[in-house]
């Protein structure tokens, strides 16, 4: 009976005149949507949805950015890593990086995880810990000396002492990766045949058809127009395309397929090329609120697939190779709904795997350039941009391309901007180009303004590394480091030992406290060291940084690609030699 009448008094309370009104106006308000033609309105809710951040797959937060900014290659970072893999993240000169022990990493809790940001700025993606949504705090965690750092099977290890291990390790695996560079530029191809596989259609090809739907609020088909390469910036001159950042499985395919080592015959082969889209399957189930199963679906079948043939079979895949256009950490999903777990499949330990950012406990990770706007045809069009870029009238001293962080409390982005737009008092020494904004959105708004600078700041990004360290270097800007891993620990075959000779470090830690201002560090480099730099730069590095298209005639110059394949084909050669 009292259940009966408390429903009475809640009738009565619908009859009040105040609910009456308001329903009123929503009949008032549905009447107007009403006369506003369906078409429209639906435009207009789509904008609204592509412009915000949306949460899909459970505890996960995917981000996605409005249509006008996912052409903005540097509002889009290169890579997405997975919240729940355990990437630790102690300090070398007080600089955060991913460096650590096998061991030490498993132990590490599950709030030192890789942390998500948009170049826009526009929100900081959590990492899970038992459920719940929590954000990275791991600067407290380092910054703390009384705080037990490092752990291993319950006890307080040395930081100083695991870091420099950690260090050694990583330094090892490099001095590995420099022992395959072949010093032989003109090699035949005599018992040096590259064999590449016609993997079934749904591997590659299909994946690139599925364009129109890879990502839900644009049309991705433009950036597969030319080989992959993208549509022509005819005001950059020859060989420049609107090439975007996750377009390297399919550049590199297609000059694997006309590379004079090439075989038709598996049993005469040395090496072999996998043609697996694995970035590009990763990148069509971003935006799709799917199960792992589905994500991990294709990788499987790959494996399955490989395990059939005779050649993997005969050295367990360690003469095969494959290429993938997106960061390791995206291939390496342990718990949670980033990414896929290709690499962490056993059968994939072997093969050598070309990231665009590598993962440092694995000797057979190797980093290898981001794809730039740039894809020379001949030895005159790399000779024609390397004079226009040496005689370029660089009237900026600094400038930043990028976005603040200001979810990310451990980002030093937004010191950055502000020590850059403070220099006004210096004579305007630093150009900030927001990228939130839009300012990033053509290509050649961005290296025009690296050819005007000297110096490009290159602050970790969504992971360490970064799209513009590579577009900063062709334009011959000098790039300033805060973190080894944005390229000293990742490009043993495309960057020198030496960093000095082509860039400069600022410990990230050092900024972060505001011990330096960096705009004022860089005021004290010399003319003259800034000259020699660029000369290297432009002169010893730039023609092996970039990717000719797939016809591309070189005789002067190795580009990114043939460096790779010589020294893949070296690889294979010692590995002969030590069987």
């Amino acid at each position: 009976m009292a259940s009966i009448s408390m429903s009475k008094r809640k009738s009565k309370l619908t009859k009040k005149p105040a609910p009456k009104e308001v329903c009123n106006c929503v009949i008032v308000l549905f009447k107007f949507l009403y006369r506003i033609p369906a078409a429209f309105l639906f435009l207009f809710l789509i904008y609204l949805w592509s412009s915000s951040t949306t949460i899909i797959s459970g505890n996960i937060v995917h981000i996605c950015v409005s249509s006008r900014k996912l052409n903005d290659h540097y509002c889009l970072s290169a890579g997405k890593t997975q919240p729940n893999f355990e990437i630790p993240i102690p300090i070398i000169n007080n600089s955060f990086n991913y460096l650590q022990t096998p061991n030490q990493r498993s132990n590490l809790p599950l709030s030192l995880s890789p942390t998500l940001y948009q170049d826009n700025g526009s929100i900081s993606p959590e990492s899970t810990v038992n459920g719940e949504m929590v954000m990275k705090e791991t600067v407290e965690v380092v910054h703390d000396e009384a705080d037990p750092v490092l752990m291993r099977n319950g006890e307080n290890k040395d930081r100083e002492e695991d870091i420099a291990n950690a260090k050694k390790e990583v330094e090892e695996q490099l001095r590995l990766h420099r022992s395959w560079i072949s010093e032989n530029k003109q090699a035949g191809c005599e018992g040096r045949g590259v064999y590449v596989y016609d993997l079934p259609s749904k591997f590659n090809k299909d994946l690139v058809g599925q364009c129109r739907d890879m990502v839900p609020w644009m049309d991705f088909c433009k950036y597969f127009k030319n080989e992959a390469l993208g549509e022509p910036i005819p005001k950059l001159g020859n060989g420049w395309y609107q090439t975007h950042q996750y377009s390297l499985e399919p550049i590199f395919h297609q000059r694997v397929l006309k590379h004079p080592c090439r075989i038709y015959n598996e049993n005469e082969a040395k090496l072999f090329y996998v043609p697996f889209y694995g970035g590009l399957d990763i990148l069509r189930w971003h935006f799709k609120n799917v199960s792992n199963d589905v994500k991990d679906a294709l990788s499987l079948e790959l494996i399955t697939w490989l395990e059939k043939q005779k050649p993997w079979a005969k050295n367990s895949g360690k003469d095969h190779v494959i290429v993938l256009g997106k960061v390791s950490w995206d291939f390496r999903r342990k718990d949670g709904s980033w990414g896929t777990r290709l690499l962490e499949i056993d059968q994939m330990e072997n093969p050598i795997k070309l990231l665009i950012e590598r993962q440092p406990w694995q000797p057979n990770d190797i980093g290898i350039p981001h794809p730039t706007y740039f894809h020379p045809h001949s030895d005159d069009d790399i000779m024609a941009w390397q004079w226009k870029i040496i005689s370029s009238y660089r009237k900026r001293l600094v400038s930043f391309a990028g976005a603040a962080r200001p979810g990310a409390a451990e980002s030093i982005r937004s010191i950055l901007i502000k020590q850059c737009n403070s220099s006004a008092h210096n004579g305007n020494q630093c150009h900030f180009l927001d990228c939130s904004s839009g300012g990033c959105d053509q290509p050649e708004s961005v290296i025009e303004l690296f050819m005007e600078s000297e110096f490009c700041l290159q602050p970790p990004g969504d992971s360490p590394t970064r799209k513009s360290l590579f577009d900063s270097l062709i334009s011959g800007c000098i790039p300033v480091l805060f973190d080894p891993f944005t390229a000293y620990y990742q490009y043993p075959w495309h960057l020198p030992e030496d960093h000095e000779k082509y860039s400069v470090f600022v410990d990230q830690e050092e900024v972060r406290q505001v011990k330096v201002n960096v705009v004022e560090m860089l005021m004290k480099i010399s003319k003259k060291e800034r000259d020699d730099m660029r000369r290297y730069i432009v002169y010893e590095l730039l023609p092996g940084l970039v990717y000719g298209d797939s016809t591309a005639k070189l005789e002067k110059f190795q580009d990114a690609f043939s460096i790779i394949m010589s020294n893949l084909m070296e690889r294979v050669t010692k590995m002969d030699s030590t069987a």
